[in-house]
């Protein structure tokens, strides 16, 4: 595999080798790069992926924001609540600010990090819309309570899979439980392209929903013959390009072999660090990074960085952030947001790294 930076581990790295570049060079040479319509590699992607986690249908959009963004847009959210974590990137809360709505956050689960089912029971009432778990860091939320409490309300079950492509929950991959299913293929993600989002679909209504989110990807425009067509709502544009397809599905047929490699380092994390407070090892996990808890974090990250490894915080809570700050109060969520700190798990990594990594935060946990 191919360091990007002699000596220095970087959290996150994209895995590619000649296949991605020959792909890249007939995308290139063929002189079709896009289109709106979704054809080409675009929609083979769509169906390769559909197949790989047995949804009803697939989505191909430009980012993993915006399959957030046009999955909220279906169950139309205005002036109602969603419930969501706080533990998250921003875009989970942005996605329902876009559409109108209202974000609820609950707290995790200390032992996941994923959202606590209970306190999701007790934020549902009357307004709320939408139950939006995050699969964090590639732990699968606990889905079957989810999904009891979402029917129960009569509201919809939408994931954020934007870490979790290829983990699997209850033996089957995530992206075929939920309503609809988002995913994210930002360059250092475990499927990995220069831009890309998806959202599996997996209502009752699929082929309706379906055809609303492919209008809506490319600026609300329906009913094309040839070069004419209609526009009846609005619509973004967020379809996917040839290029980020096309290493898409060479990325895809390598996820499952690069995922085990992220668990056998996940694995070995698990045994060999000694801290009390660290991620599970779970081999239902997609471990797009593996998190450990650290009291002084500002000097445990000052350690790692000037021995070359590098790690991240992720996340700050959204709700401590000013545009969501309010009274809500989220003990483990809180209590996590100051401690978190991601260890690198791409398959980049070689057993001399994983060493150097492990010996590394072990000597601070003395």
């Amino acid at each position: 595999m191919k360091k990007s930076m002699k000596n220095k581990i970087r959290l996150f790295e994209p895995i590619y080798d000649s296949q991605e570049k020959r792909i890249i060079q007939q995308v290139l040479t063929s002189g079709f790069w896009a289109s709106g319509a979704g054809t080409g590699n675009v929609g083979i992607f769509e169906k390769k992926f559909q197949e790989y986690v047995g949804s009803k249908s697939c989505v191909a959009v430009s980012n993993g924001t915006a399959a957030l963004h046009l999955a909220l847009s279906i169950p139309n959210i205005g002036g109602k609540e969603v419930i969501l974590p706080s533990l998250s990137f921003v875009s989970t809360a942005h996605s329902v600010v876009y559409n109108g709505g209202k974000p609820v956050f609950v707290d995790i689960d200390p032992d996941t990090l994923c959202i606590d089912p209970q306190k999701a029971i007790e934020a549902t009432n009357n307004k709320t819309s939408v139950i939006l778990p995050v699969h964090f860091a590639g732990m699968p939320s606990d889905l079957s309570k989810l999904s009891k409490i979402a029917k129960e309300s009569k509201c919809m079950l939408i994931e954020d899979a934007a870490h979790a492509s290829g983990a699997i929950f209850n033996n089957k991959k995530i992206g075929v439980h939920g309503d609809l299913v988002c995913f994210s293929f930002h360059p250092v993600k475990n499927l990995a392209m220069p831009t890309g989002g998806l959202i599996s679909i997996n209502h009752k209504k699929h082929r309706e929903i379906r055809n609303t989110l492919l209008s809506r990807r490319w600026c609300g425009i329906t009913d094309r013959k040839e070069m004419f067509y209609d526009v009846r709502e609005i619509g973004w544009n967020y379809y996917m390009n040839e290029f980020s397809a096309a290493i898409g599905l060479v990325q895809l047929k390598k996820l499952d072999r690069l995922n085990s490699i992220r668990k056998s380092i996940a694995k070995r994390y698990n045994k060999e660090i000694k801290m009390d407070r660290k991620m599970p090892y779970d081999e239902n996990c997609s471990y797009h990074f593996y998190w450990i808890l650290v009291k002084n974090r500002t000097k445990f990250r000052k350690m790692m960085s000037d021995v070359g490894i590098e790690t991240g915080t992720h996340y700050r809570p959204i709700h401590t952030m000013s545009m969501y700050k309010n009274k809500t109060k989220l003990e483990v969520t809180e209590k996590t947001g100051n401690e978190i700190v991601a260890l690198p798990t791409h398959p980049n990594l070689s057993d001399d790294d994983v060493n150097r990594i492990i010996s590394t935060v072990n000597s601070f946990a003395r």
